[in-house]
Order: C-alpha cells, then structure tokens, then sequence
C-alpha cells in the first residue's frame, strides 16, 4: 500500500460517495487509474464496504449502553450459539471477545430504557452460559468516530 492508497483511504473514510472521477481529481489521478487503485483495496479487503452514518437519535435510538457479559461455560459451542445471536441481533452494533472481568462487551442501542430491559431479558438472559450482565448507560456522547487513523508509510 502506498501514500496515493493510504490518501484515498482518508478520502473514503470522509466522504465514500465520492465518485471516481472526483476521487481522481483530489489524488491527482485520471479516472482509470483511480478505479483500478479503489477496485484493488476492495478486492484485498481494506475496503470492505460503504455506508451512511445516520444519528441514532434522528432516528428513536435514543439509549446506548456498553454491556459485560460473563460467561460461565466455556466451551466452543456455548460462544458460537452466543456469537450467532448477537450477530443477528440488529440492536447489538459490535461485539468484542476481551480479557479481564468480562468475556464479551457488546455496545448496544434502543428506543428507551424499557426497550433495553425488554433486549436484556428476552435476549441476552436467555442465552446458555450467561453468568452475568453488567451494564453501562451512556449519559452523553463525548466523540464517536468509525474513521480508523491511517498511518503514513513508514
């Protein structure tokens, strides 16, 4: 990957509707050019796919809650039977396999905090192997950013 890849990276992060002929302009490259470096990134999966970035409260998402879990079976199928849940769950915007008190923290949004609790029983407490839920409710949004720092070439 070079500076011209790493420069459109940036650009896409900012703006992924730019079109190819605007994306070319901003690099300095011809149209061509610039489709074939775009088209190589999302066939080498650095660029795995685009999409808008809406404000959940516009929208009635109005809790976000940074959930523990702990689980207490550790085996290979009690984490694949949670991990397809939570990957179908459309409330559930990531979840990470970490170390330390908790197993899993998923980051989780809903209309309100009966809507939460109505996901937390009928969803999470349902699942094997769930020892215990902790959850933290965000009071304000300090920085949310999906954009990752692309670093310079090195």
């Amino acid at each position: 990957m070079d500076s011209i890849d790493r420069s459109m990276l940036r650009l896409l992060q900012d703006d992924a509707t730019l079109s190819n002929a605007a994306l070319g302009e901003k690099l300095s490259l011809s149209v061509t050019p610039c489709w074939r470096r775009r088209k190589h990134l999302e066939d080498q999966g650095v660029v795995t796919g685009y999409q808008a970035n809406i404000d959940r409260r516009a929208i009635g998402l109005d809790l976000l809650a940074f959930v523990h879990i702990r689980i207490n079976i550790h085996s290979d199928k009690t984490a694949d039977n949670f991990e397809a849940v939570v990957r179908s769950r459309p409330e559930v915007l990531s979840c990470h396999k970490v170390t330390g008190d908790a197993d899993y923290i998923l980051q989780v949004v809903a209309s309100d905090l009966d809507a939460y609790g109505d996901f937390i029983e009928r969803v999470l407490r349902k699942q094997t192997g769930v020892a215990s839920i902790q959850s933290s409710v965000a009071l304000r949004e300090v920085k949310f950013s999906s954009k990752f720092p692309i670093p310079d070439e090195s």
